[in-house]
């Protein structure tokens, strides 16, 4: 059977309702805020065990993102499917967890089969549906109105406007504990270590400078010659050129060979105190490989020098190194 068609105009039409029905749902729901979301706020910040989230169909699928919110952003939590519950599953629950459960109408059978060895276990039970008069809404020790006038789905039936609704109602709810619980991008770092944020904000300055053998260095009476050579030998496309105290004095370049070049200096006889740049920029070891990247984007610069709290230089890197890193 072949598909009707319809014209364009009329499914940008539709597409459009649906976005400003689900939009409006969840303008409903800041404007119904109240005592009992602060209290869901209190009762996971005081749990001593997990926050479960369990929801059936659509509801469940709403639920394992939420219970993947909240472990991400400080809140131990894993989903649980509430039919795998009635067959063992109730098992990894303890009375020292919170359990938020999941229903649209607040009806489900599989949600209604594990509320009262739920409650016999102790767990405490926050219920997020759509109908305040409900079962799963009357037991709870806190509900969560999620309730919508409509969906966006044409016939009213699919859900779409509820589901939207319950996710922004659980991000909601993890923000608001990951804000009362001071968690920080770097503890969000912790839990991301294998995304860029975690790379932004866990990769150190010392953990990718090069150092020791590996640091170019030559002293201020050397040759320009053999800077070129230290240049050559350690690969970063620069050199330190120290005092005889060990102290940083100055800097050079490929770059600033290229311009020696172009300005017909004698490079054999030249010596690499008279051609260097004295006063390099700097920057801490402990400091965050990112903050390395943005010294270098914002003077247009390719590599900078590492020194320790005392001021002694300690290492080097370039924007390769930060590029291997996966830090920019």
């Amino acid at each position: 059977m072949t598909p009707p068609t319809a014209a364009p105009a009329d499914i940008l039409q539709l597409a459009r309702r649906t976005l400003e029905i689900e939009a409006a749902a969840v303008s409903r729901l800041r404007d119904g805020l109240d005592q009992s979301f602060l209290d869901a706020v209190d009762l996971i910040l005081r749990c001593q065990g997990r926050v479960v989230v369990s929801g059936m169909g659509k509801s469940g699928h709403i639920g394992g993102k939420i219970a993947a919110t909240l472990a991400s952003t400080g809140t131990p939590s894993f989903f649980m499917h509430p039919a795998e519950a009635s067959h063992g599953d109730l098992g990894m629950i303890t009375g020292r967890d919170v359990v938020i459960a999941l229903s649209n109408s607040g009806e489900s059978a599989e949600i209604a089969a594990i509320v009262p060895p739920l409650k016999r276990r102790g767990a405490r039970l926050i219920g997020m549906t759509g109908n305040p008069a409900s079962t799963l809404a009357r037991e709870s020790d806190i509900h969560l109105d999620a309730s919508v006038t409509q969906e966006a789905c044409p016939h009213n039936l699919a859900p779409t406007a509820s589901t939207t609704a319950a996710l922004a109602l659980g991000d909601a709810l993890a923000v608001a504990v990951l804000f009362a619980r001071g968690f920080t991008a770097e503890d969000f770092a912790r839990t991301h270590p294998g995304g860029t944020l975690g790379r932004r904000l866990l990769v150190h300055v010392r953990d990718l400078m090069h150092k020791e053998a590996a640091l170019p260095v030559v002293d201020e009476r050397a040759s320009l010659k053999a800077a070129l050579l230290e240049m050559t030998r350690k690969g970063l496309g620069m050199t330190a050129i120290l005092d005889d105290a060990g102290r940083l004095l100055g800097i050079f370049t490929d770059g600033d060979l290229r311009r020696l070049l172009d300005d017909d200096v004698d490079v054999r006889g030249a010596m690499i105190a008279d051609v260097m740049k004295r006063g390099p920029r700097t920057i801490a070891e402990d400091a965050l490989a990112v903050e390395a990247a943005r010294m270098m984007e914002q003077f247009k610069v390719n590599g900078l020098f590492a020194v320790n709290a005392a001021g002694q230089l300690t290492g080097a890197l370039n924007m390769h190194d930060l590029l291997r890193a996966g830090v920019v």
